[in-house]
């Protein structure tokens, strides 16, 4: 893969890096389900995880490089035989396999972390490249906390592995430690002075810790980068990663400045956005540029009357253009079939990839409940859809609450386990707190709730609450996510479902998860 000057490679890493984030972990079904969003948006390159870091990762490569067949699917892999072997077993049936191998060069992860000398890495990281390039055409290589590391010393691991075969060249900022201007100056450095440089892929991969992950990448195009690592809602490690909406729209809006273009298809953001965070639980804040609730509404009288004039007054891109509608009632209950699937095309929903019967099912049901039913309601439904079984041994029968002013809240629950029916009562604090106690006293499993979040997809006191729970198992933790008009409906499927997961999790190895690993 060559570098092209007008066109900026997207490289996505939402199931590698972004599912490194705290509550964000997906099981293999849900990775499959987003990796085809994210071919439907035209991104060049899909990070499906690190094989080597367990079983359930080996078995989400795998499934993830079967499943789609246009982007470029690649393993993360540090230069360690076991590692690279069990990289290349993952992709082997990717219609377009690649390897990601990485490894540390600024002098403090050497000496504290690899207890290597720059020798040592450039021999490893040379030797890791040759091996996987005699089995894929597409090895990248990434010097991780390249911002923290000496730029003479850089160039010389990056020649050598270009010598050896690697056709891109990743300079993360690991630890989201660089500034703009430094990152602009950093590549077109290593792309002039770096052996063999102007023939390969430069890279950028920023993390958001001071918020300068977008403008780092931005700046690093402007260097002679021609392909930004990013995540769907810039999800990831600690405070994030490029977001990969921000950039590409800031590199679409902004042609006529950076000069570049990419092949994602705009309209299908929106989307892929709504569908990571149903799939994982985790709401976008109203502010998030472009996904946001409030991206393009206008609160002031000012900026209202001049959109009412024109829109370009204080609106720089249509929200169609990221595949935003509109937030009003479509449907009814009395909508027929028809009606419905072409509404989840407008809303820029593949229906190859639905069951559009099983939901319109949920549909009727929903619409027999709400008098309106609006687009956001439409995402959950085909998101709860797209979430296979991730585990049958605990199912929610019936939940019973009782709450007065004068007295403990209390709740009865019938918890299906291994196909036969326990009930228990409980009291509490409040009634989702008397729910829990007695869904742990059925099921014996008692757990600590790290995190409870609601939120409402729509307006009204008729819209479905999406309930995110974050139980703790030990060390392990697992994210349960439930949706209903009831929010004690709601929260009881969180937490059962959060406890699916866990069984899931426990009986086939783990997903690898939460781990701290690459650039």
């Amino acid at each position: 893969m060559s570098a092209n000057k007008d066109y900026v490679q997207i490289f996505d890493t939402t199931l590698r890096d972004g599912e490194q984030s705290p509550g964000c972990t997906m099981n293999v079904e849900e990775k499959v389900t987003i990796a085809r969003q994210l071919e439907a948006l035209g991104v060049d390159v899909i990070e499906a995880g690190f094989a080597a870091a367990s079983p359930g990762d080996f078995e989400s490569v795998r499934r993830v490089a079967e499943a789609v067949k246009a982007p470029v699917v690649l393993s993360l892999s540090r230069t360690r035989e076991a590692d690279i072997d069990r990289a290349l077993k993952a992709v082997e049936k990717a219609a377009n396999p690649g390897l990601h191998v990485f490894i540390a060069t600024s002098d403090l992860h050497m000496e504290q972390k690899l207890g290597m000398s720059r020798q040592e890495v450039i021999d490893a990281a040379v030797w890791a490249v040759e091996r996987a390039r005699r089995h894929v055409d597409h090895v990248e290589f990434s010097a991780e906390d390249a911002s923290r590391s000496d730029i003479d010393y850089m160039s010389q691991v990056f020649g050598e592995v270009i010598r050896a075969g690697a056709c891109v060249c990743n300079v993360p900022d690991t630890t989201g430690y660089a500034a703009p201007a430094q990152t602009r100056e950093l590549f077109a450095r290593l792309r002039e002075q770096t052996p063999g440089g102007k023939d390969v892929v430069w890279s950028a991969h920023c993390h958001n810790d001071l918020g300068l992950a977008v403008a780092n990448s931005l700046a690093a195009v402007e260097g002679g980068a021609r392909q930004v690592e990013c995540t769907v809602n810039g999800i990831g490690e600690r405070a994030g990663n490029t977001s990969l909406e921000e950039v590409v729209m800031a590199l679409e809006t902004r042609r006529d400045y950076f000069g570049v273009s990419t092949h994602i298809v705009t309209e299908q953001i929106y989307p892929s956005s709504q569908l990571l965070a149903k799939v994982i639980g985790v709401p976008i804040a109203p502010t998030k540029p472009i996904v946001g609730d409030n991206a393009f509404a206008h609160e002031a009288g000012i900026h209202q009357d001049g959109v009412l004039k024109n829109v370009l007054t204080y609106e720089i891109m249509r929200p169609e253009r990221v595949g935003r509608v509109s937030n009003t009632l479509v449907l009814g209950k009395h909508s027929g079939r028809h009606a419905f699937a072409e509404r989840l095309k407008t809303l820029g929903i593949d229906l190859q990839r639905v069951n559009v019967a099983e939901a319109f099912d949920r549909f009727k049901a929903l619409a027999d409940k709400k008098k309106e039913v609006y687009d956001e309601d439409l995402f959950a439904i085909v998101a709860e859809g797209g979430e296979a079984e991730v585990g049958t041994r605990y199912r929610l029968i019936d939940v019973r609450v009782s709450s007065s002013l004068g007295g403990k809240p209390v709740a009865q629950v019938t918890i299906g386990i291994d196909g036969k029916p326990v009930d228990a009562e409980f009291s509490g604090d409040g009634v989702i707190d008397a729910c829990y106690s007695a869904i742990k006293k059925a099921t014996g499993v008692n757990p600590r709730l790290e995190r409870y979040q609601v939120a409402a997809i729509t307006g009204g006191t008729d819209a479905i609450g999406n309930v995110t729970c974050v139980l703790r198992f030990g060390d392990q933790v697992v994210r349960g996510h439930g949706a209903h008009t009831d929010i004690i409906m709601a929260s009881a499927y969180a937490y059962v479902d959060a406890l699916n997961r866990h069984e899931s999790r426990t009986a086939g190895g783990g997903d690898g998860g939460g781990r701290e690993i690459g650039p």
